[in-house]
């Protein structure tokens, strides 16, 4: 049984779909005015792994992921830089696909962009109009907050506190001040689409209600996002989409925690962002990946970079590991014979990943499973060197470490170095560390240098360890 912690709720819920064996999820992409910060990757990267989770578990999943690509932001930053909104949208939408590809995070099955979009916003639209809760005025369309009774369930926000704490300097033309925008009339030099109320654009909040109940229809799973996205775009989205088809929206929402630098959460506006083009030509994606892995969804996340090099210290050890199952499994593929117990470990190395997953997808609990179980084979692979317990039940639990990982979208890089090289040079390879090896034995320390040297101008490093001399591809 999966529980997942409801916003809507305030508490963890069993995972009931609305179609049994169907999960169909809505995730809040980005505006694309810039470049993509760590806090999007992380976002991105904690409803990725929710996705493969839920496909592991058997359900299948329609995921979209849309992109905002018609924004006060993105016409600002077109006019500074001299070129047209679209083509401004489009160049970072393919930066962000760049960065999402690096991360290993899969496309969603549908990326809509809002612009593709516009007929379907302004037919909701005109439901609202319709129905009395939303209110055409000198070309913009507004939302009555006052007609939905509900308005502030998600976020926990009170009706007549919002009312008290609205900016004074809001549009006075409005019926309320929290009346929000559904349609903006037109402006000099702005992009802008036909519509019942003049020339416009959408409204924000109206782009994410009418394509997600265009891809997964009026009531649906999920819907996820970055907390600051509680209020006020996830309480607006509720209350135009239940008010334009008296259903309910959602039925689970899911936020993730916001990335903090030092003590500021960070943000454009604070100027304190480090986007992820730059954080990849210093780290490995892996790495990045499994350090943002190692914090639960929902927490916040104090970002370091000395932590990522940490995680690449880490994914070097699981990488070893796998080599050496690649060297042993080069030799044939053993019966699992004596296990001493490892099989049954590694089936409650896989009980306790599930048990962590479906208890609100914990992935820093069932990263914790993959170090342990690494630790576990590293041990029972000493035996093995000794001849004290079989190679087959070793290479089966490496097996099933790489199987586990891969739900969390680790180790997936479709073959080591080590697997991939020429038979020819691996036995090249192999003969001078086993030569090396020999020289060292003698205590000929000048011909096991000279030997080192060769194999480092085949670009190979050697590890000397209890268990023997091991080698691997320079980093």
């Amino acid at each position: 049984m999966i529980k997942v912690f409801n916003t809507l709720t305030r508490k963890k819920e069993e995972l009931v779909p609305l179609r049994p064996g169907e999960i169909r999820m809505y995730v809040c992409g980005v505006t694309v005015y810039d470049l993509s910060h760590i806090g999007h990757g992380r976002s991105a990267l904690a409803f990725d792994v929710i996705r493969r989770y839920l496909r592991y578990r058997g359900y299948e999943v329609r995921f979209i992921r849309n992109f905002t690509d018609v924004d006060d932001k993105i016409i600002k930053r077109a006019h500074e830089e001299g070129v047209p909104p679209g083509e401004l949208a489009e160049r970072y939408i393919e930066e962000y696909r760049k960065d999402m590809a690096a991360l290993a995070i899969l496309p969603a099955d549908v990326e809509p962009k809002a612009t593709d979009h516009i007929p379907q916003m302004i037919k909701l639209i005109e439901r609202l109009v319709a129905k009395g809760v939303a209110y055409p005025l000198d070309g913009d369309v507004y939302f009555e907050v006052k007609r939905f009774p509900r308005y502030g369930r998600l976020s926990g926000k009170n009706l007549d506190e919002l009312q008290a704490g609205a900016r004074v300097e809001v549009d006075e033309r409005k019926r309320d001040p929290l009346d929000f925008a559904l349609w903006k009339a037109s402006k000099e030099g702005e992009p802008a689409w036909p519509s019942p109320w003049g020339p416009g654009r959408p409204g924000w909040h109206i782009e994410c209600s009418a394509m997600s109940m265009q891809y997964l229809g009026e009531s649906f799973d999920i819907h996820a996002g970055g907390e600051d996205l509680v209020f006020p775009h996830h309480e607006n989205e509720i209350a135009q989409s239940e008010a334009a088809t008296g259903r309910p929206f959602v039925r689970y929402w899911i936020h993730n925690g916001f990335v903090n630098l030092g003590a500021e959460k960070m943000s454009k506006s604070l100027g304190n962002v480090l986007t992820l083009k730059e954080l990849l030509r210093h780290h490995e994606p892996e790495a990045l990946r499994l350090y943002l892995l190692g914090t639960h969804y929902r927490n916040p996340l104090d970002f370091s970079n000395e932590r990522v090099a940490e995680a690449a210290r880490a994914l070097e050890r699981f990488r070893n590991l796998f080599e050496e199952a690649d060297r042993l499994a080069a030799k044939g593929t053993p019966a699992p014979g004596r296990d001493q117990g490892l099989l049954e470990e590694v089936a409650e190395a896989r009980r306790r990943f599930e048990e962590v997953m479906d208890d609100d997808f914990n992935t820093a609990q069932a990263v914790a499973v993959l170090f342990d179980l690494a630790h576990r084979l590293q041990s029972f692979k000493s035996k093995v060197t000794q001849r004290e317990a079989a190679a087959g039940a070793f290479l089966l639990g490496v097996g099933e470490l790489m199987s586990l990982g891969r739900v969390l979208g680790l180790f997936e890089e479709p073959s080591r170095p080590s697997q991939a090289v020429d038979p020819e040079l691996r036995g090249k390879i192999e003969a001078l560390v086993n030569a090396r090896a020999e020289a060292r034995q003698r205590r000929d320390w000048a011909g096991a240098d000279r030997l080192r040297d060769e194999l480092a101008r085949l670009g190979v490093t050697v590890e000397d360890g209890p268990e023997g001399t091991t080698w691997k591809w320079k980093p």
